[in-house]
């Protein structure tokens, strides 16, 4: 496994970032691994992600924040440290349709989701046994328009329970509430069956069938208050004809959906993702 440290970097552009963070980090001894940079000339940012080994790193993890103080303050840097040591801790919500839980799980089991998924959430019964295959403990929580802010709570009180770092909206087919998603800001990804910002909301597919679309897709963003508006980490998208009905676009779109979702977690997991202006900026 590796014992590595990614650091990533939000800040007003200007000389010398990259010098002073790499000198920094080679003067404690940091064998640089991966290092990306991203220059936003219009709103003059600066982004980065870079990545080292531990092993023989000469500040200890504890201390990292004291040490790297000075040369934040003096860029005025928006910065986290992850380690890849400390496994995010991941909750899937489902309702009906598993092909996306399916893949995430298969992925995650196979191991290039370098994640834990203590549960799976859902307002039906149907993946359950999917959930119990994978040995994944699986809580059944209907919704209805009356009891959604109890279920919500619930939900809530497992997510307090088992520590979640991440929400991944596997075909969840309910709308969050504002507090559920004021609660996990940047840590809800959703599944948009469409290639937003084109049909969002509900039956997009058949929205795109009516009106004779000649290629259909799927987004992977994050969640905010405004449906289906957030941040976009990933789309995909294929072709069709006249010859497809709406069960075609359906089947093609769950192919991309399985995708897109899987590549967001993934690189969600790895740290791969800034955000700023409702934009993500992906460090592959």
């Amino acid at each position: 496994m590796k014992n590595t440290a990614t650091l990533l970097i939000t800040c007003p552009d200007r000389k010398g970032l990259v010098a002073t963070i790499a000198d920094f980090l080679h003067r404690h001894g940091a064998n640089i691994l991966h290092a990306d940079q991203h220059q936003d000339a219009e709103n003059n940012l600066f982004l980065m992600r870079i990545e080292w080994d531990l092993d023989a790193f000469s500040i200890p993890v504890a201390e990292f924040d004291a040490q790297f103080a000075p040369v934040a303050a003096r860029f005025d840097m928006h910065w986290q440290l992850k380690l890849s040591g400390q496994r995010p801790r991941v909750a899937i919500m489902v309702s009906q349709y598993d092909h996306c839980l399916a893949d995430l799980l298969h992925r995650h089991k196979s191991g290039e989701l370098a994640c834990d998924i203590p549960l799976i959430i859902s307002n039906h019964r149907d993946t359950e046994a999917l959930a119990a295959f994978y040995g994944i403990p699986f809580h059944h929580i209907a919704v209805s328009k009356d009891t959604k802010a109890e279920a919500e709570a619930a939900q809530f009180a497992l997510f307090d329970a088992h520590q979640i770092d991440l929400i991944v909206l596997a075909r969840y087919m309910q709308i969050l509430s504002p507090d559920f998603v004021t609660r996990y800001p940047q840590r809800i990804i959703n599944i948009h069956h469409s290639f937003l910002p084109a049909f969002i909301g509900a039956r997009p597919y058949h929205r795109a069938f009516e009106r004779g679309v000649k290629l259909i897709g799927a987004t992977s963003h994050y969640v905010t208050e405004v449906l289906d508006e957030g941040p976009i980490i990933e789309q995909d998208i294929a072709r069709i004809s006249h010859r497809d009905e709406v069960e075609d676009l359906i089947q093609k779109g769950r192919d991309l959906e399985r995708i897109v979702l899987s590549r967001a977690v993934r690189w969600h997991i790895e740290n791969r993702i800034l955000l700023y202006a409702n934009k993500t900026v992906i460090f592959n």
